[in-house]
Order: structure tokens, then C-alpha cells, then sequence
């Protein structure tokens, strides 16, 4: 062969390499970024070495049309390790979603080398240092979600060479320092969030000027002086409470500015140094004209300080002493947060789903869709309330949780988390940022009282239930963007009582004679506790009791499910659930010819589920009643027990049933006189 036909030959073989080289280049890349994120490979196990990343079998990466890793969606994996900085090497990635999980370190400078990086979610993990500087090259990077982390130091000022960037979340960090100005020259950003940290200093007018900027919350900081007039279009976008020093005219929260308020507009607003400046070292920020609080000598020391205002020594013993007023304040604000959830939230649109379903192939010109996100008002029904005195507007307050706070708990609502669904509602499991784990009832809002006086008095009454044989009600978050209101109630770990119910020997767990005697009185103290008036509560009637209504917790304690749901939802809404009901015969048969629910009611379907106790059975039938009539309880009793019960306790219990199930509500007792029995029964204690 002849050098130019073997010049040729190599040429070609040459060009048939570049998908084969970079290929194995980024699956190399690939393996350093799984031993950082997964060091015991606990969770990326199909991230192997022989594989091939954009075949679909990398769980969580998706490749371009040119075969190049364009996207990891990782999110909610229980990943506990770090970040490398080797992820660098993926150069044509567009989407990097690692939230929900609980990566820890500092996030790598390097990750600013992505230049085709349009999406990056770090966001509820426990990462720690500061936000690196160089972020600020990255040009195409559209949304910045870093909240939720232990993050410090001030906001670099190089964020704002970001031009396409549209959301911007910080909240729930350490960040110091004061917010600065050239976060203004974003000209797409749409929502800034920066809540919940320790900033200082005041808003600069040239953020407020903004002329894309739709939502900017900054509760809970330390912020002071006079808020531009500029930030009034936003109206409700604009969020600023639990800022002691904040002042300005047409906010409906805060006080008008005085003399002292005064906010020295010829001084450079916070941070002035240059946005593309990449320098070494962090610009410090530079707060505005603060007035400190003086005693005696100290308003003359703090005149003579601002003749040597040019001075570093004085300017640190400033930024020193705001920043010890900083650390107290936000002490206060940290403790009121764990008290009181914060509501007005913001609303994400179903275009969020597109991060949880990474496809085989993925190529995007125009980056995510995620960038489109809609922040619209949070649906309130308690914002112009006028039903309630200050207590009960204060008990409202209390068990106020806000939307993002749900989304969080449940990751978006993850189908993994899916519990179960009805025609009116679906329930997820979730885990809030304290660490408890949640059930949370999404119903929409078609389905509640469209009367807003009828569902907040529902709503009233829901909160004030408090018994130890009720699923807790956590709090409550209603969204107008997504039309639903949610219930967070405390998650019950052992389901519902069906679960026991109907068991093959060998099969599930079978409860013990005294569980079960335990069981039927927590029941009976449930629905007497509902139907006792209480001072801060109606008499209620449950109107859907029913084994799967009565949850088990860890140490087998019943607890009454939905108690005080029907008094939020619409009239139909009851009626259809009660069809599963009345199927299993939970309904009275009084109810057929009046149409009403009563006491008794409640009780008649508290008889079947203490016959369903006793028998082990979902169905009770006729012959099973006839037996127990007749004295042969012991026919009728669970043979996985295996006689293992007291004789004189199922008699009792038996007849209880029966009496408390017939068909005459005049014949049945009351719950109090059932607890009371009960009670009075030393061997059923």
C-alpha cells in the first residue's frame, strides 16, 4: 500500500473515532462522578464501567442526538456523597438535577467549565462553603437552584453576568452581606429568592428596576432602610416581612421612613465592584447608611465615624457590629419559623415534571422548559377573612404550611410516594426538613365547599381536633395555581385495620387478643372524643367510619382517619364516598329513608368494625350474627387465634357489637356510655 492510499486509510479509520473516543471519555467521567455521588454504589449500580451511557441504561442519564450526555436527573435518590469536580468533563451537558438528596462538601468551582449548562439544581442537600465565583462565566445557565443548603459568605456580585438566567433560588442558606446591585443587570430574571438567610443592608433600587422581575422575596433576613418605591408593581410578588428595619410608603406592612431611615443614594449600593471581574479574592459588600441605635456618647462617636467613614478599621468595626445585631435577630426569626409556617408560597406549573422523567434522548436547543415556570399568588382564603377573631386567626397561622414546603416533602409529588387515590384525592408520603414523616392529602378544589365561609369554618374545625385516637393533622396549604388544597397529617406506619383483617395463617401478621381488645377501645375514645362539644369545638359526627378509616401506628394504637373531612368537602363529594361505604355495610340502614347522619349512625358502623375484630373477617354476614345471638361466639371468633382469648371479654365485646349494629338507632348506646362500659370492665383495661 502506497503512503498517500495508507495516509487515507488512517484518515478515514480516524474519522470513523470521534463518538467511540468521547464515548468512553465521558463514561470515564461518568465513573469518577458515580464513586464522588455513590461511594458504596448503593443507588448507581447500573452505572458500570463496560456499559454504554446513552443506551438507557444508566439510570438518570440521557444523551443529545450526537451521543453526547446531555442530562443527570438524579434527584431524590438518597445520594449521600459529594460532588466531583471531574463533572467538568461532560461538555455538552444542558441539565444537572441533583436535588433532594443529601450530598454534602462544597460545590466544585469547576462545574462553572459547563458551558452549555442551562439548569442546575443543587437545592435541599447540605452543601457547605460559598457560592463558587466563577458560576458567574456561565452564560447560558437559565435556572440556579442552590436553596436549602448550609451554604455561607455574601452573594457573589458575578452573578450578574448571567444574562440568561431567569430564576434565581438562594433561600434557606447562611448567606451574609448585603444583596447586590448587579443582580439587577439580569434582564430575563423572573424570580429572585433569597429568603431565610442572614443578608443585611438595604435593596438596592437597581434590582427593583428590574424590568423582568415578577416575584423577589426576601423575608427573613436582616435587611434595613427605605424599599424602592419600584418593587410596588409586584404587589404580592414582592415578600419582605421579618425584616425589623425595612421601612417605606404604599407597603402595607411596613412603617413609614424617617429621617434616620434614610438611605444615602450618592453612596455605592451593596456590592460596587465590577460584574465580570473574575477576581481571587470575594468583593467585601458594602452596606447602606444604617443608622445605629445610640446611647449617650454613642451618637457622637457615630458622627465622628462617618468623617473616617474612609477608613477599613471603622468600616470593619460597622460591618462587625451589624453583623452581631444580624446573628440575634435571625435567632428570633429561626425560632418564630419553627413555630409558624410561612404561607403566600409560589406555584410551580406541570412544565417542573420534565426534570423527574429524563428521556432516552434528549437534545435541546433552547434549553429547559423548566424556565417557563408560573409563580402565581397562592390561593388564600384566609387572606380577606373576616369570620374569625384574632385567636383563631392566629391558630390558622400555625398550622399554615406553604406550597413549597409540601412540594419538598413529597418531591414534587413523586409517583414513589403515591400512598393512594380516590375519585376526589390522592395521598403521598413525605418527609418535611425537621425529619417527620408525613401523609399529605391533595384534594382539588372543585371538591371543597365553594362557599369560602363554609370551607374556612371546615377548615376551623379540622384544626381544632386533638385526640390521641385521631390522625394528627399536621397543617394545611392551598394553591390557586394548582387548584388543590393540602392536608399534612402525621404518617401512620402500620396501615389500616383491612390489613389485619381477612388473614391467612402464615400469610400476615396476626394481632394478638389483647391488641385487639386495645384496638376496639381506642376506636370507641376516637368517636366519643368527636361526638362530645367541646369549647373550641362542635359536636361531629365522622360519617365514614370504616376499617380503612382506622390506621395503626408503630405500637398498635388506632387512630380515626378523615375525622371532620366532610365538613370542607362538597355535598356530592360525601355522598360518593359513601358508596364504598354502605357496599360494606359500614351504613345505616336508617340512613336509606331519612338521609341524614346522626351519632348513631357512627355508632352502627363502630358495631361492624368491632365484629370485624373479633371474627378476623371483612364480611360479616347474617349466619356469622345469628351465631353470636345464640351464645356460639366461639364459632364466630378468629381461628387464628387459636382460643387464645377470655372467654368472658369476647362475650362482652361480642354482644357490644351486636347491640351497637342494630338496625334500630334507638336500641344502640351512646359512645360515651360504650367507653364508660369499657371502662368499668377491669379485665378489658
Amino acid at each position: 500500500m502506497g503512503f498517500p492510499a495508507l495516509l487515507l486509510s488512517s484518515l478515514l479509520f480516524s474519522l470513523s473515532l470521534p463518538t467511540w473516543v468521547c464515548g468512553n471519555a465521558e463514561l470515564r467521567v461518568l465513573m469518577d462522578v458515580k464513586a464522588a455521588l455513590d461511594p458504596e454504589s448503593r443507588y448507581l449500580s447500573s452505572w458500570t464501567s463496560n456499559g454504554n451511557p446513552c443506551d438507557g441504561s444508566f439510570e438518570g442519564v440521557a444523551c443529545n442526538e450526537k451521543g453526547q450526555v446531555a442530562n443527570i436527573s438524579l434527584q431524590g435518590k438518597g445520594l449521600s456523597g459529594k460532588l466531583s469536580s471531574a463533572i467538568d468533563g461532560l461538555k455538552h451537558l444542558t441539565g444537572l438535577y441533583l436535588h433532594y438528596n443529601a450530598l454534602y462538601g462544597e460545590i466544585p468551582k469547576e462545574i462553572a467549565n459547563l458551558a452549555e449548562l442551562t439548569d442546575l439544581y443543587l437545592n435541599v442537600n447540605h452543601f457547605t462553603g460559598e457560592i463558587p465565583l466563577e458560576i458567574g462565566k456561565m452564560e447560558n445557565l437559565q435556572v440556579l437552584q442552590l436553596c436549602y443548603n448550609q451554604l455561607k459568605g455574601s452573594i457573589p456580585t458575578q452573578l450578574g453576568g448571567l444574562k440568561k438566567l431567569s430564576v434565581l433560588a438562594l433561600q434557606s442558606n447562611q448567606l451574609t452581606g448585603a444583596i447586590p446591585a448587579s443582580l439587577g443587570d439580569l434582564e430575563v430574571l423572573m424570580r429572585l429568592d433569597l429568603s431565610s438567610n442572614r443578608l443585611f443592608g438595604s435593596i438596592p433600587s437597581k434590582l427593583a428596576d428590574a424590568s423582568s422581575l415578577q416575584v423577589l422575596d426576601v423575608r427573613n433576613n436582616t435587611l434595613s432602610g427605605n424599599v424602592p418605591s419600584a418593587l410596588k408593581r409586584l404587589e404580592d410578588g414582592f415578600l419582605y416581612e421579618y425584616n425589623l428595619g425595612l421601612c417605606g410608603a404604599g407597603f402595607s406592612s411596613l412603617k413609614t421612613c424617617s429621617a434616620s431611615d434614610h438611605v444615602d443614594r450618592s453612596r455605592p449600593e451593596p456590592f460596587g465592584a465590577g460584574v465580570h471581574g473574575l477576581s481571587s479574592t470575594r468583593d467585601i459588600p458594602e452596606t447602606a447608611n444604617v443608622q445605629l441605635p445610640c446611647n449617650g456618647n454613642q451618637c457622637q462617636n457615630s458622627s465622628k465615624s462617618k468623617q473616617t467613614a474612609t477608613t477599613s478599621v471603622t468600616v470593619g468595626i460597622v460591618v462587625i457590629a451589624i453583623a452581631v445585631s444580624a446573628v440575634g435577630i435571625l435567632t428570633f426569626v429561626h425560632y418564630r419559623r419553627r413555630k409558624q409556617k410561612l404561607g403566600n408560597s409560589y406555584d410551580v406549573s406541570d412544565s417542573r415534571l420534565s426534570t423527574d422523567q429524563a428521556k432516552p434522548v434528549i437534545y435541546r436547543k433552547n434549553g429547559s422548559p423548566l424556565i417557563s415556570l408560573e409563580y402565581s399568588n397562592g390561593w388564600d382564603p384566609l387572606a380577606d377573612s373576616r369570620n374569625f377573631n384574632g385567636d383563631s386567626q392566629d391558630m390558622f397561622q400555625s398550622f399554615r404550611f406553604n406550597l413549597e414546603e409540601v412540594e419538598t416533602a413529597t418531591q414534587y409529588f413523586s409517583d414513589s410516594n403515591l400512598l393512594g387515590k380516590s375519585n376526589f384525592s390522592a395521598t403521598y408520603k413525605g418527609v418535611l426538613r425537621d425529619g417527620s414523616v408525613v401523609a399529605v392529602k391533595s384534594i382539588s378544589k372543585s371538591s371543597c365547599k365553594s362557599d369560602e365561609a363554609e370551607f374556612l369554618k371546615g377548615l376551623n374545625i379540622l384544626t381544632s381536633l386533638r385526640n390521641e385516637n385521631l390522625v394528627r393533622l399536621r397543617g394545611f396549604c392551598c394553591s390557586r395555581g394548582r387548584g388543590e388544597c393540602f392536608l399534612v397529617y402525621d404518617f401512620v406506619p402500620n396501615g389500616n385495620l383491612s390489613r389485619y383483617l381477612d388473614v391467612k395463617e402464615g400469610d400476615g401478621e396476626v394481632l394478638e387478643w389483647s391488641t385487639r381488645v386495645s384496638i376496639v377501645k381506642g376506636i370507641a375514645k376516637g368517636i366519643a372524643y368527636l361526638h362530645a362539644h367541646k369549647a373550641n369545638k362542635p359536636a361531629l359526627v365522622h360519617q365514614n367510619i370504616s376499617a380503612e378509616k382506622v390506621l395503626i401506628d408503630q405500637r398498635f394504637n388506632p387512630l380515626l382517619l378523615d375525622s371532620g373531612l366532610c365538613k370542607v368537602l362538597t355535598n356530592d363529594i360525601v355522598f360518593s364516598a359513601l358508596k364504598a361505604s354502605a357496599a360494606k355495610g359500614y351504613l345505616a340502614p336508617e340512613y336509606t329513608t331519612t338521609g341524614r347522619f346522626t351519632e348513631k349512625s357512627d355508632v352502627y358502623a363502630f358495631g361492624l368494625v368491632v365484629l370485624q375484630i373479633l371474627s378476623g373477617k371483612q364480611k360479616i354476614t347474617s349466619t356469622m350474627r345469628l351465631l353470636a345471638e345464640s351464645s356460639r361466639f366461639l364459632e364466630v371468633m378468629d381461628p387464628n387465634l387459636h382460643g387464645k382469648f377470655f372467654e368472658f371479654e369476647a362475650a362482652k365485646l361480642l354482644k357490644m357489637g351486636l347491640v351497637c349494629s342494630h338496625e334500630s338507632p334507638f336500641e344502640r348506646p351512646s359512645m360515651e356510655a360504650i367507653v364508660q362500659e369499657l371502662s368499668n370492665c377491669s379485665s378489658c383495661l
